[in-house]
C-alpha cells in the first residue's frame, strides 16, 4: 500500500491535476501507463513487454492520449472514492458469479462467498490486473465454461 498506492491516490484526490498533465505529454502518458502495465501484469514477467506487445501497450497509450479520456478514468477514481455509500455495507448479491484470481491478486474468497453467489472460483497460475490482454484463451475458456455450467 505505502509503495504502488500512489497512482491511486492521485486520481482519487487530484484527477484533473493528473489528467493535464498526462494530456498535455504523449510521454508522460507513456510513462505512466507503461508502469501500471508493469506493476499489474503477471509478478513473473520483468518487462512489460514480457506480458504484453509493444504494439498493444503503445495501442493503449495512443488511445487514451489521442482521445484526452485520463481525465475521465482518473475521475471515476474520485468518484469511488467520494461516493458516501461506496465503504459501507452492500446488498448480497444471489447473481451467480464467476471469479478467476491471479498471481499477487488481493482476492479474499470469504469476502466474495460473504457478498455474492460464488458460482465458480478458478485460480490461474500466471496473469495479472490484465489478464484479459495476458491470457486471453484461459480466460475465454473459463468463461464458456462457467456460462456451460448454468
Amino acid at each position: 500500500m505505502q509503495d504502488g498506492f500512489g497512482f491511486n491516490v492521485i486520481m482519487s484526490t487530484r484527477p484533473q491535476t493528473i489528467a493535464y498533465g498526462l494530456h498535455d505529454s504523449p510521454v508522460g502518458q507513456l510513462a505512466w501507463v507503461v508502469e501500471k502495465f508493469k506493476e499489474w501484469s503477471d509478478p513473473a514477467s520483468d518487462l512489460p513487454e514480457d506480458a504484453f506487445s509493444r504494439d498493444r501497450i503503445l495501442t493503449d497509450v495512443s488511445t487514451q492520449w489521442f482521445t484526452g479520456t485520463s481525465g475521465s478514468i482518473a475521475q471515476s477514481y474520485y468518484d469511488v472514492d467520494h461516493d458516501p455509500e461506496g465503504w459501507g455495507p452492500k446488498e448480497r448479491v444471489d447473481v451467480p458469479t464467476a471469479f478467476v484470481v491471479t498471481p499477487g491478486d488481493v482476492t479474499i474468497r470469504r469476502f466474495a462467498e460473504r457478498d455474492t453467489t460464488v458460482a465458480r472460483w478458478t485460480e490461474f497460475d500466471k496473469g495479472g490486473a490484465y489478464v484479459a490482454l495476458e491470457q486471453p484463451g484461459m480466460l475465454i475458456q473459463d468463461v464458456r465454461e462457467f456460462f456451460a455450467d448454468l
